[in-house]
């Protein structure tokens, strides 16, 4: 299916690994001038040229960390040399600590707000004049089904996405009026299986990522338990999974879709 967007402007946050890395490479093949964001230039770079051969109309990588607060205007400014931004797709996030509310320590709780919450609103304030102006553009936000549902000992990262979504819903109400549409997905556990889609700009590096001691305390009985949760056969998704529903999301095909949040789960809440 032809989307439309050939010679649209995306920009696509977190675009170095996994869920960032899939989204980028789908909007490339549908013709996309891209600009894609993360910490990793090497990877970035590699990025650039697999979207080029991928289709990409054009395609640029910003180095930025969208925890520092002037990351969104030097995008922005990257996106503006290739024209006016159509599509944004917050896609930065992921939990910081885990483990019991009670016993959770304060100074961590500030992590978990701004890489989840406070990158999407940085993002979109710097973006949204200029598509409120023209009065078109497409925003996809990446949440989470833990956003939904609450991800058991995840009580910050949970709260945060369900923010992501709420977020979402009320400024499509704002922007409805602006011709500007705005959705979200909710994806469950997501692993990218190519080695291409790791990067040392990933969250989840072994050296460079700030979740990277996440899964040691991730047991087989835990993962036994993950794979029961999901009625496909398998027990996460890969980014291929959940790209071609942003891409479509972003397209004038789903014109008469906003303030939407899908689950992207392999049935997982049911």
């Amino acid at each position: 299916m032809d989307l439309g967007l050939n010679g649209k402007v995306a920009i696509v946050t977190g675009a170095t690994a996994n869920i960032g890395r899939g989204i980028a490479l789908e909007l490339a093949s549908e013709g996309v001038r891209l600009v894609a964001s993360g910490r990793d230039e090497e990877a970035g770079a590699r990025l650039v040229e697999t979207a080029r051969e991928r289709g990409a109309t054009d395609a640029v990588f910003v180095a930025a960390d969208l925890l520092d607060h002037d990351a969104p205007a030097r995008i922005l400014s990257a996106a503006d040399k290739l024209g006016p931004v159509d599509i944004l797709v917050n896609n930065v996030g992921g939990n910081v600590d885990q483990g019991f509310f009670v016993d959770s320590d304060p100074e961590k709780w500030a992590g978990d707000i701004d890489i989840n919450f406070g990158t999407v609103l940085r993002m979109t304030h710097t973006v949204l004049q200029g598509m409120v102006e023209r009065k078109r553009g497409s925003i996809v936000n990446v949440g989470s089904t833990a956003g939904l549902v609450g991800d058991y000992m995840l009580p910050v990262y949970s709260a945060m996405k369900g923010a992501v979504h709420s977020f979402t819903i009320v400024l499509a109400k704002e922007l409805g009026q602006h011709n500007v549409r705005v959705n979200a997905i909710a994806p469950y556990a997501t692993f990218a299986t190519d080695p291409a889609a790791f990067s040392r700009g990933s969250r989840f590096h072994p050296e460079s990522g700030i979740f990277s001691k996440l899964g040691d305390s991730v047991t087989d009985e835990d993962r036994a338990l993950r794979q029961r949760r999901t009625f496909v056969g398998k027990p996460f998704a890969t980014p291929e999974e959940l790209s071609g529903m942003v891409a479509f999301l972003a397209s004038e095909r789903a014109s008469f879709i906003t303030g939407q949040v899908y689950p992207i789960d392999g049935g997982a809440l049911l």
